[in-house]
């Protein structure tokens, strides 16, 4: 059985329209990606993928200093992660990027555990759902992996863009934490006219969990997914 999490102020699935006749709630899927849905962190996978292995590891060595600060609770979660994006991507062109991006999501299909991403395509696919993955890495790279599900909207974080140049900058809040609760409600306010289903794997998606009206923790974590 998944490992879940029911929020004790669960609403009726049957709710009244504005016209007054009973309609059904919608019921919306919220998945987190990294470690979720895929068996590896894809941001250190497309570095891998678009730098090479040398130019991985100098990269997380230049910053060890912050990604031990932040493992530890003491440097932020987005500025880190940035300091490194911005030290591998800075300067490239969109078009470039976008290009790694794509080559990258055909790439690595094999990352993607095959219990949560055959769950995400029956549900996307289903009457009065809602498919979301809500992540801390970039729609960028994600949503090359949700091509021919067109039922997936991605909810990740922003990169900046000048002029057709990466700045090496984040548009966005770190899509992480309590920015992930943020960020549903912003795309559906209305709290009152769906019934929301979270999965993660991590104290990153705990906020998420716990907004939810039914959390999965580490779902798909079976051997056959990988």
């Amino acid at each position: 059985m998944i490992p879940h999490i029911t929020n004790d102020n669960v609403s009726p699935d049957v709710v009244s329209s504005a016209s007054g006749t009973s309609v059904k709630r919608q019921t919306v899927h919220a998945f987190d990606f990294d470690g979720t849905l895929t068996s590896k962190d894809t941001f250190i996978e497309l570095i891998r993928f678009a730098k090479g292995e040398k130019e991985l590891w100098l990269a997380l060595l230049r910053h060890v200093h912050l990604l031990v600060a932040m493992k530890l609770g003491l440097y932020d979660n987005g500025k880190a992660k940035e300091a490194v994006f911005s030290y591998c991507f800075k300067g490239m062109t969109e078009e470039a990027f976008d290009d790694i991006c794509r080559r990258f999501a055909s790439a690595n299909r094999r990352l993607l555990r095959s219990g949560g991403i055959a769950m995400v395509g029956r549900l996307q696919a289903e009457w009065n759902t809602r498919v979301l993955i809500v992540t801390a890495s970039s729609d960028k790279w994600v949503t090359p992996f949700f091509n021919d599900m067109p039922g997936v909207t991605v909810l990740g974080t922003g990169i900046e863009v000048k002029d057709g140049v990466l700045t090496g900058r984040f548009s966005t809040n770190n899509c992480h934490g309590e920015e992930k609760v943020r960020r549903i409600l912003r795309l559906l306010p209305d709290r009152r006219t769906y019934n929301l289903v979270a999965y993660g794997d991590s104290g990153g998606d705990r906020a998420m969990l716990d907004f939810a009206n039914e959390g999965y923790y580490r779902p798909f974590r079976k051997k056959n997914n990988r």
